[in-house]
């Protein structure tokens, strides 16, 4: 879902601009991880990153969801998502994470939300996760309330139009293809990767397969060990790995090119040439 108003800006003249990920360990203190991001979106800004995105649950992450995630779970206009706006506005940059909402009054689940806040600490952009993990002897929706299917959520930063999708989304082709069909010419993702066998394996491959169906830029962000497996991640439209990270904290940074979209898209026009569309089924 998208908060303003604006449209998002199509078809610029020859846009190029740094985008950073973020791969850090959260933990169960908001406040430590608030500052935790703050020092390396500045490594990231130092860079020249115009717009950063950092992990799934970077507000709050814990090996298996439980009652204490419910305890400190926040509203969009709560300290967190306050602190996230206020680091934005500090670096003069666009700004996403993944944040515990608080959900309606009276619900016993949060949300798992990313939210995005532009350089003037606004927030102009917000998902909540769709498909939730009940994978790998998980149960996300006993915490989780899934959301709602919307208009995908996008934003326009630089003359570049972002969309975003979290974590176990990426195993779901349809959510990347209506962000790519509403516009998205990079896809942001951020995730809490569970380590596993063969999990960096099926992360990689998912990322750049999104990124090759779409002809879209996929900037994965993921968490750090030993609660993320890591190997975050930027893949051009082509499915070439730009920048990645192993499981250690660390920020990386690549740029995203309009020409060269323009020019894969060119060769391979599978949006132009798909001849299906999604049928959508509530989540419940």
């Amino acid at each position: 879902m998208r908060l303003n108003d604006s449209p998002a800006h199509q078809n610029p003249a020859a846009a190029k601009m740094s985008v950073a990920v973020i791969q850090f360990a959260p933990g169960t203190r908001p406040s430590d991880n608030l500052a935790a991001l703050r020092e390396q979106v500045g490594i990231a800004s130092e860079r020249g990153a115009e717009v950063v995105v950092a992990p799934e649950y970077s507000m709050y992450a814990v090996s298996r969801l439980d009652e204490r995630v419910v305890a400190v779970a926040e509203p969009l206009t709560g300290p967190f998502a306050s602190g996230l706006g206020a680091i934005a506005a500090e670096y003069g940059l666009h700004l996403v994470a993944g944040m515990v909402e608080k959900a309606e009054p009276g619900s016993e689940r949060i949300r798992n939300t990313l939210v995005a806040f532009d350089p003037a600490g606004t927030l102009i952009a917000r998902y909540r996760k769709v498909h939730l993990y009940d994978a790998f002897g998980q149960r996300e929706s006993d915490v989780v309330e899934p959301g709602a299917i919307e208009t995908p959520a996008t934003f326009a930063a630089g003359g570049v139009t972002f969309g975003m999708q979290t974590c176990f989304d990426l195993r779901f082709p349809e959510g990347f293809r209506r962000a790519a069909v509403a516009g998205a010419q990079v896809l942001l993702l951020p995730a809490q990767w569970i380590p596993g066998p063969a999990k960096v394996d099926q992360w990689t491959t998912l990322v750049r397969a999104r990124a090759i169906e779409n002809t879209v830029y996929v900037a994965a962000a993921d968490q750090a060990a030993p609660r993320g497996a890591g190997a975050s991640m930027i893949v051009d439209p082509a499915g070439r790995i730009l920048a990645e990270l192993d499981d250690r904290p660390g920020v990386l940074s690549a740029d995203i090119d309009l020409e060269e979209l323009a020019a894969v898209r060119s060769v391979n026009p599978s949006l132009a040439l798909r001849r299906f569309a999604i049928t959508e089924r509530s989540a419940e």
